[in-house]
């Protein structure tokens, strides 16, 4: 009796990619493991987020041992969320996951998508390469365990490490896999160098056996090259494929640089593959195997070499902030132990999050939400790392270890982030975006040249050429070079905000200056009271109220009256951008300010001068005349080299006269308020003039986001504004003109490791075109030339810095 054998047909779920063994799931005419992954095709379709299936094959994670029960109830817990959460108010909180099943382009996608999938998910935002996902929601409409489970469902499982405050250590699967592709591959080569010998020496092999033989290892070296194909150099047949069919679907116009990689490695294959099914030679399989084992080499050592001379920068590198710790004195805040009492002034930055001791507080909470407005607190509340104090002097008790990159990720919030490209950023996109199109126009030019020439030369000169070309050199080239620009400036206290600041500080042709607490000092000056007299205990009160300002006359004032104890305890401080402060102290009411603060026209104008009211009473005022700092002239001098500088001052006109060798008379003005200096920068760009603009980090706050660079000079480094892009530390106020010029120099040396790039480019396609350069060589070449640019340009950013004494 004859039987039909029936062939048993695998079927793969839609969602995972995974063969459905146990049971076959049918949904909308698409199968599925599992009802995991029908349930997360279902939320995507109801959301319309089906968009992630077609960006990559097998997108999705399998979710057959997807069973949540009870599995997140501890995210219930007050005490494990109070852990886990980076900021929480009624109707904003923020948390970071660690991700670890994040492996594509989709989970990108989708991932940040994921307001539009759960409602009351404010935003999400994912950095792909430390799979640390930011969620910001509301607490009032979604609870941390729904999102978390959530997440779960879709794949996408957070992994907690409730015990350290460390986040948990990654397996390197990728290097793993890096490695595995070196091994197979570098075997499959040896194993076909070793069966070529017949082919390298030419031996005539007229015996019927022999030939046998050799036919047999030329079909044995076809298939050692089959993993070498499909598996050492899938990363650059999938790369090239994805780039092609973005640009298909018209996402981008940017070709990548795997693509002349794929062609050169596919066209070896066919033509090989030609060669021995056809002529029954050997064709060029150990020049394809050697192409990806050094190919993958090379990436190999790139990425050892890049380890190693990179850093990630964190909060330090931003944030030199001290903090009085009672009975300790100042304290860098990297060194705060929880359970250590912090004292924090009106406008200083909270570093850590804390637990209230103090009756009350005005925390603005804007460098962490965006938004303006202060939420009060009361004694035994919880303070968040970010938020700044707005009343009087606080005690807080540390809570938790201060975040490695928290910090560093407000300042770089996309509500502070500058929409500002840089030439050479756009000279660098455009050059990458061209250079692939480029490059296989030569490659096909030379093909076409050696078929009429010297056909035999055809594969191997335009694979050559496909190998040999990249523009890797000059994209790995700026971010190393300005990463290490960013370390030397850092440690020279002036702390830039992001890489891009470096390339516009080189791109300014004027500086505005401020005056008060910027081209003066902030601590130091003389101080008289005049028209009245203040009593012992008016001057204590007033001492305490100045004591909880920053602003440089506040500061003045208060150090003036050092010797009356400030223990007293002050309430509902306010302050006024560029008017005054008013606070209850010691159970009174006290305002200081200028005459139009407190409503006294009748009082005469002058320069530094603060008006005293308590209990609604005219004390007289002080007059404060500032100290310019030392070296202000020359460092005038040096800049106005460069640049038109101009003076915008919130003072009146006493030191015109001294200023005016520096300024043109156009150049200075007097008694602006902040929303005048914002409006003189903003005139000034509107007529192509590039301002930077170098002021009060607080005061000036306006003006800082508003020009082309913002520059905050500080004497106390916690109080500054989120909008700057760079915090400078009063003590190198001096040498502006040494950190504005090693930019340039940081810029220059991009340009030349981009000349020496473009130079490794010409040499190495000359000699492939002219058929001197195999593709073996071109794969050794190619990585080689990436690696010594990016030394050159991080060794060259060093040495000048060594020259310019910045280390």
């Amino acid at each position: 009796m004859n039987t039909i054998a029936e062939e048993k047909v695998l079927i793969k779920c839609y969602h995972c990619d995974s063969i459905c063994e146990e049971e076959i799931i049918t949904h909308d005419d698409k199968p599925f493991c599992c009802v995991g992954c029908k349930t997360v095709y279902e939320i995507l379709q109801e959301n319309g987020l089906c968009t992630y299936y077609d960006l990559n094959e097998n997108a999705g994670v399998s979710l057959k041992a997807g069973h949540l029960a009870g599995k997140y109830e501890f995210l219930a817990d007050p005490q494990i969320e109070k852990q886990l959460l980076d900021f929480k108010s009624e109707n904003q909180a923020r948390v970071t996951f660690f991700i670890p099943s994040v492996h594509c382009s989709s989970c990108v996608w989708l991932l940040e998508n994921f307001n539009k999938i759960k409602a009351g998910v404010l935003t999400a935002r994912l950095n792909f390469i430390k799979k640390e996902l930011f969620v910001s929601y509301d607490p009032s409409r979604v609870s941390l365990k729904e999102i978390v489970e959530l997440l779960a469902t879709l794949g996408y499982a957070p992994l907690f490490n409730l015990e350290s405050a460390d986040k948990p250590q990654k397996s390197n699967k990728e290097q793993h896999r890096l490695l595995l592709r070196i091994g197979v591959t570098g075997f499959c080569f040896g194993n076909i160098m070793l069966l070529s010998f017949p082919e390298y020496f030419k031996l005539d092999l007229q015996n019927a056996i022999d030939a046998s033989y050799q036919k047999f290892f030329l079909y044995l070296n076809f298939l050692l090259a089959l993993p070498v194909f499909f598996f050492g150099a899938s990363d650059y047949l999938k790369g090239a494929f994805i780039s092609l069919k973005e640009n298909w679907k018209g996402t981008t116009r940017v070709l990548s640089v795997d693509i002349p990689i794929a062609m050169g490695i596919s066209a070896l294959f066919i033509r090989s593959t030609y060669e021995t099914f056809v002529n029954h030679t050997s064709g060029y399989w150990d020049s394809l195997t050697g192409l990806v084992l050094f190919l993958l080499v090379g990436k190999w050592l790139q990425q050892v070499t890049y380890s190693y001379l990179s850093f990630e920068h964190d909060y330090k590198s931003y944030f030199p902030l001290a903090v009085r710790v009672k009975e300790q004195g100042f304290k860098n805040v990297a060194e705060l132990q929880p359970s250590e009492v912090i004292e924090i002034h009106h406008q200083e930055l909270i570093p850590a999050d804390s637990l209230l001791l103090s009756e009350e507080a005005l925390i603005d909470y804007s460098f962490v939400t965006g938004e303006s407005a202060p939420v009060e607190a009361r004694r035994g509340d919880r303070i968040f790392a970010g938020g700044r104090q707005l009343g009087s002097k606080i005690d807080l008790r540390v809570e938790k270890q201060v975040s490695r990159s928290y910090l560093t990720e407000l300042w770089n919030n996309e509500t502070f982030r500058k929409d500002k490209a840089s030439r050479t950023s756009d000279f660098a996109n455009l050059f990458s975006r061209y250079f692939t199109y480029a490059a296989i126009g030569i490659a096909a030019l030379t093909g076409l040249y050696w078929h009429f020439h010297n056909p035999d030369l055809v594969w191997v000169t335009v694979t050559a050429v496909l190998m040999v070309a990249c523009p890797c050199a000059l994209t790995l080239a700026m971010p190393f070079a300005m990463n290490a620009a960013m370390s030397l400036l850092g440690k020279n206290r002036f702390f830039v905000k992001n890489q891009n600041v470096i390339q516009l500080l080189t791109e300014v042709n004027a500086i505005a200056f401020d005056k008060t607490g910027t081209l003066t000092e902030g601590k130091s000056g003389n101080v008289k009271f005049t028209d009245g007299e203040l009593s012992e205990e008016d001057k204590r009160l007033v001492k305490a109220v100045t004591s909880s300002s920053v602003h440089p006359l506040s500061r003045l004032i208060a150090s003036h009256l050092g010797k009356y104890a400030s223990e007293v305890a002050v309430s509902r401080f306010k302050e006024i951008k560029g008017e005054g402060i008013e606070a209850v102290a010691g159970g009174r009411h006290i305002r200081l300010g200028n005459s139009v603060f407190l409503n006294m026209p009748h009082v005469p104008k002058e320069s530094g001068q603060v008006l005293v009211e308590i209990d609604g009473e005219y004390k007289g005022h002080f007059s404060v005349k500032s100290k310019f700092r030392n070296g202000w002239e020359a460092v005038l001098k040096k800049l106005s080299r460069r640049h038109i500088l101009a003076l915008i001052s919130g003072d009146n006109s006493r030191d015109r006269k001294m200023l005016a060798p520096y300024f043109l008379e156009k150049n200075m003005h007097f008694d602006l308020k902040p929303q005048d200096k914002l409006n003189f920068i903003k005139n000034n760009q509107e007529a192509g003039t590039k301002v930077l603009m170098i002021g009060d980090g607080l005061n000036d706050a306006g003006a800082l986001r508003q020009a082309h660079v913002g520059v905050a000079l500080s004497e106390d480094i916690n109080a500054f504004s989120p909008a700057c892009d760079v915090i400078l530390d009063a003590r190198e106020f001096n040498r502006i003109d040494e950190f504005i010029g090693f930019s340039r120099t940081a810029m220059n040396i991009v340009v030349a490791a981009f000349a020496l790039s473009v130079l490794y480019n010409i040499v190495g396609i000359s000699l492939a075109v002219s058929g001197h350069l195999s593709p073996l060589y071109a794969a050794v070449f190619m990585p080689l030339s990436s690696i010594s640019v990016v030394l050159f340009a991080t060794g060259c950013t060093y040495l000048f810095a060594k020259l310019k004494n910045l280390i």
